[in-house]
């Protein structure tokens, strides 16, 4: 397999582009600086979730809040922390007090250059409804620890997908104590 090569532009769509190098195509994002996830705690040991419908799956998606890092003008440059603050409390409605970095690691190696930085969020305040954006139906769910795999294998059975970096946040949370 090569592993260089000229870069080559296939495609490119209003978010996305289309790239190749030697013998490896992959996509990437035209305005990111990369990818937040937040795993919130909230004192009564729940994990907040939110579920939205995702086309390119054509079903429902449960998935920690998250969101891309600078990709409007206003938050050019801004710090991943300062991202996972902002898409926690607009998909969610809640601000924490306490945050730590959990991990930075590919979204998917084989698909995209795009990288996902996990943070911790805890000491939670609802100060806001959430939802998302006027582009977003984004449903927040708090669910408890206690059982919570369990609850989404009965979710991903009656027909939604559930999201892989919830168990990565699990496990790393779980390790941490």
């Amino acid at each position: 397999m090569s592993r260089t090569g000229d870069r080559k532009l296939i495609g490119e769509g209003r978010y996305l582009r289309l790239v190749d190098v030697g013998s490896w195509e992959w996509t990437e994002r035209k305005r990111s600086q990369g990818v937040v996830a937040v795993a919130a705690l909230t004192c009564d040991d729940e994990l907040v979730l939110v579920e939205q419908y995702r086309p390119a799956l054509a079903c429902p998606v449960y998935e920690l809040p998250a969101g891309l890092v600078g990709d409007e003008a206003r938050f050019r440059g801004e710090a991943r922390l300062d991202a996972a603050r902002r898409e926690l409390l607009e998909e969610t409605g809640f601000e924490a007090s306490s945050w730590s970095h959990l991990l930075d690691t590919p979204t998917s190696a084989g698909l995209t250059n795009e990288m996902v930085s996990l943070f911790a969020a805890r000491d939670l305040t609802r100060v806001g409804p959430g939802g998302g954006d006027e582009s977003e139906e984004i449903r927040v769910h708090l669910l408890p620890l206690a059982g919570l795999v369990s609850e989404l294998r009965t979710r991903a059975s009656a027909g939604a997908q559930i999201d892989s970096k919830i168990f990565a946040a699990l496990y790393l949370l779980n390790s941490s104590h």
